[in-house]
């Protein structure tokens, strides 16, 4: 299993640039640019990259079907369409231990040094049926930029956590083997997507560490990532820190302790204050750093 890697100079996003020509291209195609004018990461955030300095990409998959695709991977259900996500976070802390790097999973698919985020994943799927058609993995990996946006909450990158400088073209081939010998290993064997799992859950970022989540059920819209904008309060049995006032926040705020995902992926969080674990999907729930 090999990847087809195409470089572009400046595109708007790899991801559109993939949907556009999906049609056309194979199994395992990379698409990758110097520069993204319109880069996307999760919840519609706009995701901010200096040109030429970092890895900005997309890795089409597309699944087998009867009769046709003999070169494709094989069958997965909508139901297990998280198995993508766990793939490619787990080849990118794979592949920056590596480097020395040591790197979390922020749910569901942020890679995080410590408290600071190298790394933002964003898989978009095509479902047929019960079956995925087509994924399109986005991946935003910071190598060389040391000077971030100051409205870029905590960004790192391998330059500022090594002091080393990279080819970010042998970076990406380094990567794609990684991430091929992933598919290979866990989606073609009876009991590979338990294995991914665990693996998953073991590199998940602050699992079974207390901290301060907020709810976004109770809203209409919206999702907020990085720190927020806080200040103190007087409640010291709320089980929060005192630096933090949950009516600065657009949710519910509540302390709790990330115990595991449900078996399609949902994030389940004990809430210290009820004492009951809940499931979070996607957009439902935000950390506080």
């Amino acid at each position: 299993m090999k990847a087809d890697i195409m470089w572009l100079g400046s595109t708007d996003s790899t991801n559109e640039e993939a949907k556009r020509i999906i049609s056309d291209i194979d199994n395992l195609s990379v698409l990758s640019a110097l520069e993204q004018t319109a880069g996307r990461g999760q919840r519609g955030n706009s995701w901010h990259s200096a040109a030429g300095e970092n890895l900005l990409f997309s890795i089409v998959l597309k699944y087998r079907k009867e009769g046709m695709r003999p070169n494709c991977l094989p069958p997965v259900r909508a139901c297990d369409q998280f198995v993508i996500s766990e793939t490619a976070a787990l080849a990118v802390t794979d592949f920056l231990s590596g480097y020395g790097i040591s790197a979390k999973i922020k749910w569901p698919n942020d890679i995080y040094i410590g408290d600071k985020k190298i790394c933002g994943i964003l898989v978009e799927h095509s479902i047929l049926g019960e079956w995925l058609s087509n994924s399109i993995i986005g991946i935003g990996l910071n190598i060389n930029q040391r000077n971030f946006d100051v409205n870029l909450p905590n960004p790192t990158s391998m330059a500022l956590c090594t002091s080393g400088s990279y080819d970010i073209r042998k970076c990406l081939d380094e990567f794609m083997t990684i991430f091929t010998a992933y598919l290979e290993r866990y989606l073609n064997i009876t009991g590979g997507y338990l294995k991914l799992r665990k693996m998953y859950l073991s590199q998940l970022w602050r699992k079974d560490i207390e901290a301060v989540f907020i709810d976004y059920t109770t809203l209409p819209t919206g999702h907020l990532e990085g720190p927020m904008n806080i200040r103190p309060q007087n409640d010291p049995d709320s089980g929060i820190p005192p630096h933090i006032n949950p009516q600065d926040q657009p949710g519910n705020v509540f302390p709790g302790i990330i115990r595991g995902l449900s078996s399609t992926g949902n994030l389940l969080v004990e809430d210290l204050s009820t004492g009951l674990t809940r499931e979070f999907g996607f957009k439902e729930i935000g950390y506080i750093l």
